[in-house]
């Protein structure tokens, strides 16, 4: 299964006819130039190209009133003047003779992606369309929006294919209100959107988009607002509110499908958001998206207004799609103050209605329909000259990212394997290599002398294929791998791997390792290298470099320490290699072992290292190869709450390390 790309050229045709200041910047060029650069960076080429249908009026139903549709539709036959007054009416839209069939194609891409996906012709995708849709309501047009697109996909997936659970992420930087108000009482809907908000003064400037509005009736609890009373977030904030919010509760919700109301106007030079997440931020959050739901993941276009922004957004969020491993974000990974704010307000307004927050120690539980503190006064709007400070950060921004692409191309082959022996239990997915090659006998032996259990010939030999193929990692070769070693010999090879990798190249490494695995006593803390043991007896942090917890014995415990520390601890560090090792009796089950792998490809740029002993079963094997290929982790099965001592241990470390790695900080 593959990656969807559904588009129609018709979908430029509609424009602005007159002069309107606050509508020309939804104009045609934002398809044309993110169709261009996917074509530049070949990756349009590798997706299954769909030409995007009309949606029917019984279609568009789903949603919206049958007199809605039947002015939309009147409007093909009026002149420009009566466009105009009738545009007038609405809140920030413009109409043209082609707005009509512009926005069915919208609707029908969706539409079109959403069966693919169901259908198992794909595994995901992107819809290319304008109008966006996700402010649109249910008798009404606003903000450049007609149909709502999204929600008519939902709907859709409901009726057609039976769907329960459906989650939609809108990461544009404008509040769907469309969305929310369709689905806020519908507790099959999970809707979370970040917006900026400003304590309420920008677009759409409505009390329903702060953090206490959490939907209504049956469907408490499944609307989530993150508002962000400042402009300049970036990366560290983006990624934050998904570990410490959106994913905890996604996981809780177990969603059978992912919809993504995917506006860029949040992205780095954006007029409309004035924020400083970096395109390649996109792929990192859509990466995390795609450990949920099987992978089904159907993004849909919303805003995104600064073409070149927009366009290398559009094309990282492909990248990650495709199973490419998400470029390493740059710049420090600390969240800003008032994000931290904001994640406090809605942890606190939603952990009455989910447990994997209040595991969490979630802050304080808000009255009911209590206004979240206005904490630090909202800057004003960038004024000129702070403006024209964005955008050069913008161009230099998108000019590094070129430099990356350029620098560190994606590697010819994404996963390798190293086994002891051949294995015919092992099914791994097409363009896995099985790697031969092993490091010259001297060498290896060199590298083994400090350890007798590395002395026998199978642990040597073993030793050999591990150090080959971390190698061929390390050199650009390939982006990630598996090897296997001898159980007596596991915890020597890991010590090698460590301190040969840090020796080749490896400026940061992190290695999580599960199980019987001590932290060797030759690694120091010189902040090239971060240990951490999950399975430890007791929760311990002898220094900010190596950190020990227990396995949690629950799905609730455990994916609260990959949420709440692992994911954060490698994000604040990170490293540019991981070494993944499940030692003897290292208790995790399949899904677990991997839902971890695939959620450290992230950090890494992709450059994630699996050791498993030889005793492993090739189920376990077999799904680390086809998560570090990109696909989605099996599921962990039905939510359980953590254990207390399990979410007393996360506390303490949380307490213990938040000086140190920022993106631990939830307040």
């Amino acid at each position: 299964m593959g990656t969807a790309l559904v588009y129609h050229e018709d979908m430029t045709a509609t424009r602005l006819l007159w002069d309107d200041p606050e509508c020309e910047i939804e104009c045609p060029e934002r398809l044309t130039t993110a169709l261009e650069r996917l074509q530049q960076h070949g990756l349009k080429q590798r997706c299954l190209q769909l030409v995007a249908r009309e949606a029917s009026e019984a279609e568009l139903g789903l949603v919206h009133s049958p007199e809605y549709i039947a002015l939309l539709r009147g409007t093909q036959a009026l002149g420009t003047r009566e466009l105009q007054a009738l545009s007038k009416e609405y809140d920030a839209v413009y109409l043209h003779p082609s707005t009509f069939h512009c926005a069915r194609l919208a609707v029908g891409a969706a539409l079109q992606l959403v069966d693919a996906v169901l259908t198992g012709a794909v595994r995901n995708g992107l819809a290319l369309v304008r109008p966006p849709g996700h402010h649109s309501q249910r008798a009404t047009a606003n903000g450049f929006c007609l149909f709502n697109n999204v929600a008519v996909a939902a709907k859709h997936a409901q009726q057609k294919h039976g769907l329960r659970r459906i989650l939609i992420v809108d990461w544009d930087v404008h509040h769907g209100q469309g969305i929310q108000y369709i689905f806020e009482d519908d507790p099959s809907v999970l809707y979370f959107s970040w917006h900026r908000y400003e304590h309420g003064h920008f677009w759409p400037c409505l009390r329903e988009s702060d953090a206490d509005a959490v939907g209504r009736g049956r469907g408490l609890g499944f609307t989530v607002n993150l508002p962000w009373n400042q402009v300049g977030m970036g990366n560290a904030d983006y990624v934050a509110a998904f570990l410490h919010v959106l994913l905890p509760l996604a996981f809780e919700f177990d969603p059978e499908l992912v919809l993504v109301s995917a506006g860029f106007d949040s992205a780095i030079g954006d007029p409309e958001g004035q924020m400083l997440a970096t395109p390649e931020c996109f792929a990192h959050l859509t990466h995390l998206l795609q450990v949920l739901a099987g992978g089904w993941v159907c993004a849909v276009l919303e805003g995104g207004y600064h073409l070149e922004s927009l366009s290398q957004s559009v094309c990282m969020m492909v990248r990650a799609l495709l199973g490419d491993p998400a470029l390493p974000l740059s710049g420090p990974m600390e969240p800003h103050g008032s994000a931290l704010e904001s994640l406090q307000c809605v942890r606190a307004a939603q952990a009455p209605h989910w447990v994997s927050l209040q595991q969490q120690g979630a802050a304080p539980v808000l009255s009911p329909g209590t206004p979240c503190p206005e904490g630090r006064p909202s800057p004003l709007p960038l004024g000129e000259p702070q403006f024209k400070a964005v955008v050069t950060q913008a161009a230099a921004a998108l000019s590094s990212l070129l430099d990356q692409l350029r620098l560190h191309p994606t590697p010819p082959v994404r996963v390798a394997v190293a086994l002891i022996a051949p294995d015919t239990g092992l099914a791994l997915p097409p363009g896995v290599l099985c790697e031969e090659g092993s490091l010259p006998q001297e060498e290896t032996q060199a590298w083994a002398r400090s350890h007798e259990a590395l002395a026998q010939d199978g642990a040597l030999t073993a030793l050999g294929k591990v150090l080959y193929l971390l190698d061929r990692i390390l050199d650009g070769q390939v982006s990630s791998g598996m090897a296997a070693t001898p159980v007596p010999a596991a915890a020597a090879t890991l010590d090698v791997a460590v301190r040969y990798g840090l020796s080749h190249g490896a400026q940061r490494l992190l290695c999580v390792a599960v199980g019987q695995l001590d932290r060797p006593p030759g690694l120091t803390d010189d902040g090239r290298n971060l240990w951490l043991n999950i399975g430890g007896e007791e929760a311990a942090a002898p220094s900010m470099f190596h950190v020990s917890v227990p396995l949690p014995v629950t799905t609730g415990g455990f994916l609260s320490c990959a949420l709440a520390l692992v994911l954060p601890l490698a994000y604040s560090f990170q490293p540019d290699l991981v070494l993944v090792a499940l030692g003897p009796a290292h208790g995790l089950r399949d899904p677990q072992a991997a839902l971890l792998a695939a959620l450290l490809r992230g950090p890494a740029g992709g450059r994630v290292f699996a050791l498993v002993d030889e005793e492993s079963t090739p189920q376990l094997a077999t799904v680390l190869a086809r998560v570090l290929n990109g696909e989605a982790p099996p599921s962990l099965g039905p939510f359980s709450m953590a254990a207390p001592e399990d979410t007393q241990a996360l506390m303490y470390l949380r307490g213990r390390l938040e000086p140190r790695w920022k993106m631990l900080q939830v307040a």
